[in-house]
């Protein structure tokens, strides 16, 4: 991305002559694209070149048992060797991860990269119908599944390995086999992660090494070495697009991660006290339970030196609470997808972190437009639009989806991010609202439209609409508004199990509300702002 300094307002990062944002941010280099280099090789050199002696990768939360870079090296590549030869995995195969977070699951990405395996991860709670769906997308030839969710796999041209069993670990410890080098490009597909549209189908997005490795240099880029590491926890799931890419990172900055499988506030503190965590990363409803909640009143955090958090924007007055009880306690906003591979922005030093409300400054590898959505015109800074990005972290396309691929990617690389943003005066970024129609629940995407389409289904439903309803616990929970059949007695509890049988927790319906009729404009399009409107909570009695 050429910058021409001339037409930069150097507060803002706004160019006038071609109505883009540039970064704030030092230019980070990236390796030469022709140079064959795997996202895995680029973390270890990363990490080697910062000179740090051997420390712990990964703690074991449950045990406590510490592995060091020495012994997750060895055991990636050991892992990498027996797939290879024994199992007979090839550069280009599709493999299919179904797990919780693991001490295994990092191991297992590593010797995946390293073969120039595609690696698919999804959530272990999502049904067999959900899951069947992903395998139709990514077509993977093997499925590395923890043993309460294998059942849901189907056959697959090789055999389900399980995560969680002696078999895989004496795949990591066992003989070191001869592995034979793979040469992988960059340009070299690195993962299939899941999006959900508003279209209610789940796509498959396809990130290249190239894409990770952007990534991992705009992190890696301006990074002080410590006299020890970084102890981080992650509350997010490996699956995740965050949880994927943390694990790639934390070994570019040698840091050591505490592996938490399930989520529990009350453990989550208590392994802060314990490993002397420095950093987490969280979602919303994680930070709001710290602010408001008596949780962490019998725990020392003292070590805590800073959170992230992203998958919703925070609100000043949730960021204020925080920092009034954990005043030592940097909040990290960030607004990324998984179509740009993570962070777009984030907030980093302390003066930017108190720019409550915002998302952060564009990283070094990224350019921004504002775009009007009815004139298509790009706009200067505080004006609200379409948010638009390119830079070398943006996905390659969804997988079997042109038609997805050309209405997000446009014309120049750009990324179309469906959200409505500005960018002030001092180059910070500001997610208003969406122009997606996701829900999200926990950090969790939900769309509105597979969940409707579940709803019109049931028999005793003439017609139905999901929107996002307010949750101080989880930022927003599923509400359905459902025209019921004449002379029909169904009722909320009813609706609720119905959807709770045919998809994940995370999706199910929170609220529901019978309607005479759901607001539709001409074209027949669900006028969801209207039901929100009405949602507004203590404005339920309007209906």
């Amino acid at each position: 991305m050429e910058k021409s300094n001339l037409h930069i307002d150097p507060k803002s990062g706004f160019c006038s002559a071609t109505k883009t944002f540039h970064s704030l941010k030092p230019t980070v280099e990236l390796p030469p694209q022709h140079l064959l280099l795997s996202a895995d090789a680029y973390a270890f050199s990363l990490r080697s070149g910062l000179g740090c002696p051997d420390s712990a990768a990964l703690i074991n939360s449950t045990t406590g048992h510490r592995l060091l870079y020495s012994e997750f090296a060895l055991r990636s590549k050991t892992l990498a060797a027996y797939l290879q030869t024994v199992i007979g995995l090839s550069k280009g195969d599709t493999a299919f991860v179904l797990s919780s977070n693991l001490i295994q699951v990092p191991i297992l990405y590593f010797s995946l990269l390293s073969l120039g395996v595609i690696i698919s991860p999804a959530n272990p709670i999502n049904t067999q119908s959900e899951i069947s769906r992903l395998i139709e997308l990514c077509k993977p030839v093997i499925a590395f599944s923890i043993s309460t969710a294998a059942h849901k796999l189907p056959s697959l041209h090789h055999r389900t390995v399980i995560i969680d069993s002696f078999e895989f670990d004496s795949m990591m410890t066992g003989p070191i086999r001869e592995l034979v080098p793979v040469e992988v490009s960059q340009s070299d597909l690195a993962a299939i992660m899941y999006s959900s549209g508003t279209t209610g189908r789940v796509k498959g997005v396809m990130l290249t090494h190239r894409n990770l490795i952007a990534m991992t240099a705009s992190i890696h880029e301006g990074q002080s070495v410590r006299s020890s590491p970084d102890v981080l926890l992650y509350t997010v799931p490996f699956f995740h697009m965050i949880g994927f890419f943390y694990c790639v990172k934390s070994v570019a900055l040698n840091e050591t991660v505490v592996v938490m499988e399930r989520f529990d506030l009350r453990r989550m503190l208590t392994l802060v006290e314990k490993f002397k965590v420095t950093h987490m990363a969280v979602v919303p409803p994680v930070l709001v339970a710290m602010a408001k909640g008596d949780a962490t009143d019998n725990n020392d955090l003292t070590s805590l030196e800073s959170v992230s958090c992203g998958g919703a924007p925070l609100g000043k007055d949730l960021c204020q609470a925080f920092t009034a009880k954990f005043p030592n306690v940097a909040i990290r906003q960030g607004y990324g997808l998984t179509e740009s591979s993570g962070a777009v922005s984030r907030l980093l030093d302390p003066e930017e972190c108190r720019h409550w409300g915002s998302v952060g400054r564009l990283t070094g590898i990224f350019e921004a437009k504002i775009v009007d959505p009815d004139t298509g015109l790009a706009l200067p800074p505080c004006k609200q639009g379409e948010l638009w990005v390119r830079g070398p972290a943006v996905m390659k396309g969804y997988v079997g989806d042109r038609k997805a691929t050309r209405e997000t990617l446009v014309s120049d690389g750009w990324l179309r991010t469906g959200d409505l943003c500005y960018i002030d005066g001092e180059g910070f970024l500001y997610v208003v609202d969406r122009l997606k129609e996701l829900i999200k629940y926990k950090g969790y995407q939900v769309a509105p439209a597979e969940l409707e389409h579940l709803l019109q289904s049931h028999p005793e439903i003439v017609d139905a609409a999901v929107i996002p309803y307010p949750d101080e616990e989880a930022g927003e929970v599923p509400m359905a508004y459902v025209v019921r059949r004449p002379q029909s007695s169904l009722n909320e509890a009813q609706v609720m199990d119905f959807i709770a049988k045919q998809v994940a927790a995370y999706k199910k319906i929170r609220r529901v509300l019978f309607v005479s009729s759901i607001p539709k404009s001409p074209a027949g399009k669900i006028l969801r702002k209207e039901l929100r409107k009405l949602a507004v909570p203590g404005s339920l009695s309007k209906l």
